[in-house]
Order: C-alpha cells, then sequence, then structure tokens
C-alpha cells in the first residue's frame, strides 16, 4: 500500500533530496496525520465518557498497556516519510488523544525525545474526550496563531450533540508561511447516509475557516488533515469543500487539492470495514502547492503509510490495520487506521 519513492538518492540528513533527472537539490519536508485509536491515560475523568478506558474498565486499561501503546504510537510517528527524509515528520496532526498529558507522554518516549517536537492542544467538548492537536518540530516550524473552531451540532431532540473541535495552527515553515488544520470528522455511527449531515456541517465550518484566513490573503497556503470519516469521493469534499484531484486542467486555479482522491480511486484505504476499504485519512490543501516552479515549497507526493508490522497477519481481520483492540478482546497492536502523509519540497539555492 505504500507508495514507493523512485528517481532519487538523499544528499543531506534529513532536508535535502537530489532528484536523478538534471541532479536538482531540493529541501523537504514531511507533513502527517495519525489517528492514535483512542490514546487514553489511566485515570478515570468523571468529566468524559472514558469509564472503559481504566485499570477497572471493560477494556482493563492498565499502565503496562499503556505504556506499551505510547511506544507503539511513537515508533509509528518516528518512521513516517524516514525512507526519504531520514527522520521523523516535521508536522504531524493527531486526534484520538485525551489530553496534553498523553501526547507529551509520547514525545517523551525515546523514539521521539530528541526530535525537539512541541505541541499545540485545547481540550474540545467531545463526550469521550478526545481531542485533535498538532505536534511540530521547533527547527522547522514556528507558530505565530493558534485558534480552536467549535462544530455545533444538535440532534434530532434539539439537543447539543458534542463533537471534537477543529484545530487551526498559523506559521512559518522555515520562512514560508503556512497555515495547519487539523480534523476529526464526526463518526458514521447510525449509518453514513443518518449521519452525513453532521460531516457536512463539518465541510461548511472547514471551508469558512480557509475562507477566513484566504480573505485577508489571497495566496495563503493552507493545508488540512485529518480522520474525516468521510472517503475523497463524498459529498463533503465535492460539493463542500470543491475538492480537486489535481488534474492539469485545475492546475493554477483557485480551489482545493486532495491528493488522497486519487488513492482512493486505485483502491488504497486507511482503514478497513467489513471487507471494504475506506481512506478517511486524508490531508488536501490550497492549489497554490502546485507549481512547476520549486522555488517556495509545493506538493510533491502524499501516501498511506502501512509497513508490514502494522497489518494484522492473521485471522477474521488480517489484512487489516493491527489495532489495539478487535472483537472487545485486547491484542496490542497499534491503530485501526493507517497514517498518511504528504512531501513538500523547495529548490535549494546553489
Amino acid at each position: 500500500m505504500n507508495i514507493k519513492p523512485i528517481l532519487f538518492f538523499v544528499l543531506s540528513l534529513g532536508v535535502q533530496i537530489g532528484l536523478s533527472q538534471g541532479q536538482k537539490t531540493y529541501q523537504v519536508r514531511t507533513v502527517a496525520f495519525y489517528n492514535l485509536e483512542n490514546l487514553f491515560d489511566t485515570e478515570n475523568d468523571s468529566l468524559t465518557l472514558d469509564d472503559d478506558r481504566t485499570p477497572a474498565g471493560k477494556d482493563q486499561w492498565t499502565v503496562n498497556r499503556y505504556e506499551k501503546k505510547i511506544a507503539h504510537m511513537a515508533r509509528v510517528l518516528a518512521e513516517i516519510g524516514r525512507n526519504i527524509s531520514t527522520t521523523s515528520p516535521d508536522i504531524v496532526g493527531l486526534c484520538e488523544v485525551e489530553n496534553r498529558q498523553v501526547i507529551e507522554d509520547l514525545l517523551q518516549h525515546p523514539y521521539l525525545r530528541d526530535n525537539d517536537y512541541s505541541v499545540i492542544h485545547y481540550d474540545s467538548p467531545d463526550e469521550r474526550g478526545i481531542d485533535v492537536a498538532l505536534i511540530y518540530k521547533k527547527s522547522a516550524f514556528i507558530p505565530n496563531s493558534f485558534k480552536s473552531h467549535r462544530l455545533l451540532l444538535f440532534n434530532d431532540e434539539g439537543l447539543r450533540d458534542y463533537t471534537r473541535d477543529q484545530l487551526v495552527v498559523g506559521g512559518h515553515l522555515d520562512n514560508e508561511e503556512v497555515h495547519f488544520l487539523v480534523n476529526h470528522w464526526p463518526s458514521r455511527s447510525g449509518g453514513e447516509a443518518r449521519s452525513r449531515p453532521n460531516r457536512i456541517a463539518a465541510a461548511k465550518l472547514n471551508k469558512r475557516i480557509i475562507d477566513s484566513i484566504t480573505a485577508f490573503d489571497a495566496d495563503a497556503k493552507i493545508i488540512s488533515m485529518g480522520d474525516f470519516n468521510d472517503d475523497p469521493i463524498n459529498d463533503s469534499f465535492k460539493k463542500i469543500l470543491r475538492t480537486s484531484d489535481g488534474s492539469k486542467a485545475a492546475v493554477g486555479t483557485v480551489g482545493l487539492f486532495n491528493p488522497m482522491e486519487r488513492l482512493f480511486k486505485k483502491g488504497v484505504g486507511s482503514l478497513a470495514y467489513r471487507d471494504k476499504w475506506n481512506l478517511f485519512d486524508q490531508i488536501y490543501c490550497t492549489m497554490n502547492f502546485i507549481s512547476e516552479d520549486k522555488k517556495k515549497y509545493s506538493f510533491w507526493k502524499a501516501g498511506v503509510y502501512s509497513p508490514e508490522y502494522l497489518i494484522d497477519p492473521s485471522g477474521k481481520y488480517k489484512g487489516y490495520p493491527l489495532r489495539t483492540y478487535a472483537a472487545g478482546s485486547y491484542i496490542g497492536g497499534y491503530s485501526d487506521h493507517f497514517p498518511v502523509y504528504l512531501y513538500l519540497i523547495r529548490k535549494v539555492k546553489s
């Protein structure tokens, strides 16, 4: 399922590559997103529905299991994009984290400790207490603005349906201004059709955020990532966000480019359910990341990170992501989602 690198060799540690066509030298940055599948601590929070993820809860969530989960998540994050950049990603969006402390524990693991990551996180009103967050390497990205945008949903009885916020972080990736959005849209609980209006509402909020940024700067560079609980061809993307697959006709226009759409049409997925692959985990961006002129950061390629150790080797879920729990039983895997990534490149001045 991985996209294999072609026509390159590494010139220097982590940040530069040379394409064999013309031997041009580029700086590369990796942007990734990972649904960590219920990264909860072991403490019972009386304000959220986290009882299952406690030592006395249904999942028997002990310190040992928590520490193993941290180690697993840290390993994956340390390895995304490493085959090209030789280092961990520069920017990572996260979802299904319970609080800031679990992220700090993750970043202090030996796999990640020396990468100089920092974190931006807000507590959201989600009923289970799960949030989104952004981690970034301080050597690569300097944030100068961040805000959490609330998604207001109501059920059939008119009562508030509490869900995750959408996180927006602006700053400078090296010396270029870039805005990052991190999402975890409402699930398909109750069925895709019945739950669709909630994701349409999430898409509209995402579009309002993007529109508000471009209203101040028409040339703003924006990357939105997350677990959208929708595929690239669903209405939330094609009718609300109006994303494009990056065909030549779309290049140079105002809009949003979703590289995951072509992957999805080739059968690539980030999670599986009832023997069907979905690509709910996506990263898309403004069209100004598609450019023949690589003097500024441009999109190079995207993919789903699915090494063999992240894949269930046997049984009912053979070939699926190797998750922490399956059919109610603890199996000590990783996550029910594969992470996704994209590479940004720009020419290095000679």
